[in-house]
């Protein structure tokens, strides 16, 4: 039993490796989404820019500062957390398209430690993609960071990322039920939640049906969070009011969405599922 467990290192980073050699067989690919990243980040800052434009009013220089940190902030954070999200819930579709759907679930190795793997690969995708789209967009822009705490920053990004693999390994159920739509559903989830966390506006603004969909995302903490952390300064002691929803919110959904991977994944394998695409 000890030898099996120490196994699982070894084999949940062949999953990484696995999703590293995805991403140089399919480079232009990778190419293709860091610059739609980098012109839709691009876009949304500018938007700051334009605001005194597009309103006609004389903005203090500081405030049209302020508000391009806060719109690039949730730009790059929900950036982060959605291909952490699409890598994941894309799981199923990918070995289709690849081929090895049958292969991978057929193979010896635990549920657990495959999607373990896959969660770090894709984790490492999302942090490649992001730098480099923030330190792209600051070639464009000014941005200030002078009062910016990187770790209160990470830290929240490392808890919505937990948060988000749970919600990943939820919605990759779909395409395991359902063959034809099941992934244009997780696309669905992906942006009900775009738009009730207040990615690019506060959560105060929707009208008050929604707002209770909010306090279920856990992008609305982490993002709230980060903008405190990077344009206020503020350490984790000041920001544990959302820190500890985004936790319990990730601890809630990993298991569940385990729960719900292995079941679909029984019943696709008893129904004739995994290879079907239609």
């Amino acid at each position: 039993m000890l030898a099996g467990l120490a196994a699982q290192p070894k084999l949940a980073y062949a999953f990484v490796e696995r999703a590293v050699a995805l991403m140089r067989r399919y480079w232009l690919w990778e190419a293709v989404w860091v610059v739609y990243s980098i012109t839709t980040s691009l876009s949304v800052v500018y938007i700051a820019l334009a605001a005194p434009a597009v309103t006609g009013e004389q903005v203090d220089p500081a405030t049209t500062s302020r508000f391009v940190l806060y719109l690039l902030v949730g730009t790059i954070a929900w950036r982060f957390l959605g291909i952490v999200f699409e890598d994941i819930a894309e799981l199923i579709a990918w070995e289709k398209w690849e081929g090895t759907i049958e292969y991978t679930f057929m193979a010896p190795v635990p549920r657990l430690t495959h999607l373990v793997g896959m969660s770090i690969g894709t984790v490492i995708r999302a942090s490649v993609i992001s730098v480099l789209v923030l330190f792209t967009v600051m070639l464009f822009v000014d941005v200030d960071l002078s009062r910016a705490n990187a770790l209160s920053a990470i830290a929240l990004l490392g808890v919505g990322t937990v948060a988000f693999i749970g919600l990943g390994i939820a919605c990759a159920v779909f395409p395991l039920i359902w063959t034809e739509k099941g992934l244009q559903m997780a696309y669905i989830v992906q942006a009900v939640t775009l738009l009730v966390s207040g990615v690019y506006y506060p959560t105060t603004v929707l009208p008050a049906w929604l707002q209770p969909l909010s306090v279920l995302s856990p992008a609305t903490y982490v993002i709230e969070g980060m903008r405190r952390a990077l344009m206020d300064g503020a350490d984790l002691v000041a920001l544990w009011p959302l820190v500890w929803p985004a936790l319990l919110i990730g601890a809630l959904s990993i298991p569940l969405g385990l729960r719900l991977f292995t079941w679909a994944e029984r019943y696709a394998k008893r129904t004739g599922r995994l290879k079907r695409s239609g």
